[in-house]
């Protein structure tokens, strides 16, 4: 594949593909070899409820460079009863799942009538699924939003050995810092380059590049210069390329540590070969 320089590969590392609107000419595969020709070598695609679980377990059983996690976007509370420990097991049994998530918190949209309910079943849900992964022993990807102190309270508690990442992120350096001194890592999307990310971008200088991973979240965020088109898992390469600008490094060296740090992070994960995608 023709990748990044010197034979390094791009791991998408939080996608939803069963969101994606393709067009007639489109299908799955042309989306992910648009991705390989990009340098993409796998993509993690995954859950926000467990209808999307069943759903991304079928295409990562069709396409071998495809993982998948297991839960429920903390969004969903109004469409889906709370999950149990029992159904995050046994779709965490599936081989190509690799993480419990996304799960979190997001106080954004808790403006309403309803907000104290919807709190309460966020936080029930986050955390079940942080006991889940802490006893199966997978990593959880962590979604927040204008929820800092309440998610490091929750994951430090919760203390998994398998911790996880806080995906999308677009908070200080000092929840970055601590969240990286429970273990965690750091994903940054297509967010980093929009021209209001200022901040972002200082974060995405700083943090430690052993603990950094590289996101579309496609079908959202696509990166500039593409931004109010749908994001694709191929742009995770220009994601990687203006971060990589940012530190002053090369892509072929971004390339290879955030590829390391994925499979070090999801462990069930194989390494990219050929065959892939």
């Amino acid at each position: 594949m023709p990748a990044t320089e010197q034979n390094h590969y791009l791991v998408d590392s939080h996608c939803h593909l069963d969101r994606l609107k393709l067009g007639d000419a489109e299908s799955l595969a042309t989306v992910l070899a648009a991705a390989r020709a990009a340098g993409v070598g796998q993509l993690l695609s995954v859950a926000v409820d467990l209808q999307s679980a069943q759903q991304l377990q079928r295409l990562a059983d069709q396409y071998p460079g495809l993982f998948c996690s297991a839960g429920v976007h903390p969004l969903q509370e109004q469409r889906q009863p709370l999950a149990n420990a029992a159904q995050l097991r046994a779709l965490a049994a599936h081989p190509k799942v690799v993480a419990i998530g996304e799960t979190g918190l997001d106080n954004h949209y808790l403006t309403d009538s309803d907000a104290e309910q919807q709190a309460h079943w966020q936080q029930q849900s986050f955390a079940l699924h942080l006991a889940t992964a802490a006893e199966l022993d997978l990593p959880v990807i962590v979604h927040t939003r204008e929820a800092r102190q309440q998610t490091l309270e929750m994951i430090e508690r919760a203390a998994s050995p398998a911790a996880g990442v806080l995906h999308c992120f677009t908070e200080s350096r000092e929840m970055a810092e601590a969240a990286i001194a429970l273990g965690y890592y750091i994903s940054l999307s297509g967010i980093v380059t929009f021209n209001s990310a200022k901040a972002l971008r200082e974060v995405a200088k700083w943090l430690p590049l052993e603990r950094l991973l590289v996101e579309t979240d496609a079908p959202w965020l696509a990166p500039v210069p593409h931004r109010g088109r749908e994001n694709r898992p191929a742009l995770v390469r220009e994601v990687a390329q203006f971060i990589a600008e940012l530190r002053g490094i090369s892509l072929a060296e971004l390339a290879a540590a955030s590829s390391d740090n994925f499979y070090r992070l999801f462990s069930r994960a194989k390494p990219y070969r050929e065959e892939l995608i």
